[in-house]
């Protein structure tokens, strides 16, 4: 039997190549871990799972249905039905923890709503407690801005100024009152000094030795918290940059981590998280508790304004933006996207 000719294909196939810029034989191609979804899937470094996800949550008293926000398209401000319907779409998603923010119909200059255990944000506790249980790990916004009249995070001294020391004597309460009303971990957010040591101290002398906080270690004064404002309400004149971190500063933000570590802190946060991927890196380096960041509504609402006008795919930037959060050294994500992404990976 004669010998088969080859063909064109396999002749050029094995001929040698006339780019004189070929790489030689033997070289480093380490595209070829690229090649195929299975085998990005193979070598990836950073996985997202359902469980490192948290989902915040607004809750708002006096609604009779929730109500879209126009700066966070899919977010809702929620009855208290509605918040536990929706509450137990997310954990059967698998998603790890819900971060529960409370809209009150009327607010004053110490923010007593935020104390009261008839308030919007612990009756939305004990529901959420008595519904779920200990299937997610329910968390609590620990600041008083959602409930002053002025919209700042803490009290107000003569002049007009956040008064740091009077500020923790309601954190305290506030702490005590989310632990008895279900709050597996307390969030301080106000980024006043010396807020965590204070809590811990209350809680424990009320006996809540297990309720952990999860501290709010840097929390810069940032542009990107525009639409949560319209979440909340806020009824903020001004800024907070005497109590906020400057987004100049990179020492600080450890200072603040250390200290918060010092005093007690179960879990410490960066906040937002994309705009401060290395702040989030060098807090992963020094932190010996799990480390968290917060994808803020400004982030969402960068993402989503975007993919609504074609600029970009805003399904895949979802997940880029977070793999890049928990590259950085997030083991947590506070994310809008929580529900939505579970199921996402759940299902693939």
């Amino acid at each position: 039997m004669s010998e088969v000719a080859p063909t064109r294909a396999a002749a050029r196939h094995r001929a040698p190549s006339r780019n004189p810029w070929a790489l030689p034989a033997g070289s480093a191609r380490p595209r070829r871990l690229r090649t195929t979804p299975a085998m990005r899937r193979l070598v990836a470094e950073t996985r997202l799972h359902p469980a490192e996800l948290v989902l915040p949550m607004f809750v708002k008293e006096g609604l009779e249905a929730p109500v879209p926000l126009q700066s966070m398209p899919g977010v809702d401000q929620h009855t208290l039905d509605s918040l536990v319907k929706a509450a137990r779409e997310a954990v059967d998603a698998g998603v790890g923890g819900l971060m529960i923010f409370g809209v009150p119909a009327q607010r004053d200059e110490t923010g007593s709503g935020a104390t009261d255990p008839d308030g919007i944000l612990n009756v939305a506790l004990r529901r959420l407690r008595e519904e779920l249980g200990d299937d997610t790990v329910l968390m609590s916004d620990l600041c008083l801005d959602e409930f002053t009249s002025h919209g700042h995070c803490g009290v107000l001294d003569a002049q007009g100024r956040v008064d740091n020391d009077a500020t923790l004597e309601r954190y305290a309460e506030m702490a005590v009152a989310h632990a008895e009303a279900g709050a597996h971990l307390v969030g301080p957010s106000g980024m006043m000094d010396g807020q965590v040591g204070v809590i811990r101290r209350a809680l424990d002398e009320a006996g809540h030795t297990d309720v952990g906080i999860l501290a709010y270690a840097v929390k810069y004064a940032s542009a990107a918290f525009g639409p949560f404002r319209e979440a909340v309400e806020s009824e903020l004149q001004g800024d907070r940059r005497t109590y906020q971190q400057d987004f100049a500063n990179r020492t600080d933000a450890l200072r603040e981590v250390q200290l918060d570590l010092a005093e007690g802190a179960d879990l410490v946060m960066v906040k937002p998280a994309l705009p401060y991927l290395d702040i989030l890196r060098d807090v992963r380096e020094v932190s010996d508790v799990p480390v968290a960041a917060y994808q803020v509504s400004g982030e969402m609402a960068m993402i989503e304004a975007a993919g609504a006008n074609g600029w970009i795919d805003r399904d895949a930037m979802v997940l880029e933006s977070l793999t890049a959060i928990k590259r950085a050294g997030a083991q947590i994500i506070l994310t809008y996207y929580a529900t939505e992404v579970a199921r996402h990976l759940q299902s693939s």
